[in-house]
């Protein structure tokens, strides 16, 4: 489910927090579904469950996911997720357009790149 990368600079907290949302936002955990306990991830993941909980807080703070005292954390059923979604995707999408002008990819050939590869995921 979730694969860590060491190579990163990020934290372990933040890459697990955007594997999550990226999972809420993939629709692959459904609203108020239950998120693996905190032990369970961190055994599974075979790192500190204070690294999980940091993440977990963090995806609270957000509005991703709640907690039920006694229960676990669930996914949040809240419809401005799906704005939290486009939001996150526009915010990844700027950060491509300064990559690519940075690199000098034209506005034209970004536009094309992006169309084909539309048709190419709706074929």
């Amino acid at each position: 489910m979730i694969i860590l990368d060491y190579q990163d600079r990020r934290p372990l907290y933040e890459q697990i927090a955007e594997k999550m949302r990226l999972l809420i936002i993939q629709g692959v955990l459904k609203p108020e579904e239950q998120m693996p306990s905190v032990r369970k991830l961190a055994v599974e993941l075979a790192i500190n469950p204070n690294t999980i909980q940091r993440a977990y807080t963090e995806l609270e703070q957000q509005g991703f996911i709640y907690p039920v005292k006694g229960r676990g954390n669930f996914i949040s059923p809240n419809l401005e997720i799906v704005a939290k979604r486009k939001e996150l995707f526009y915010g990844d999408l700027k950060k491509l357009v300064r990559k690519a002008k940075g690199i000098g990819i034209e506005k034209d050939e970004f536009l094309n790149k992006t169309e084909e590869y539309f048709k190419e995921e709706q074929a």
